[in-house]
């Protein structure tokens, strides 16, 4: 799921389990409507991958989250740490 992929993403970057993300705002990095967001959202929280309330994302189970996520994501954050230097 590319919305999983994007959450990882960014969680990586922060560094924080809790960062203020907006569903406009992952519509617009994922380029869909933010009613597919909410569904979205909605299920990985149901899932128990992440809190999500008021524009503040937590993730409870990254590697929950990761096994949602496309298998992409491994290869770019690999590729990201190898380019950009790993933590």
């Amino acid at each position: 799921m590319r919305a999983c992929r994007w959450m990882l993403m960014t969680h990586d970057r922060v560094g924080e389990d809790q960062f203020p993300l907006t569903q406009e705002f992952i519509a617009q990095m994922l380029g869909v409507r933010r009613a597919g967001v909410s569904v979205v959202a909605s299920t990985i929280q149901r899932a128990g991958f992440i809190s999500y309330k008021r524009g503040k994302m937590t993730i409870l189970d990254r590697d929950g989250l990761e096994s949602s996520a496309c298998e992409c994501y491994r290869m770019i954050a690999a590729e990201f740490d190898r380019l950009i230097g790993g933590k």
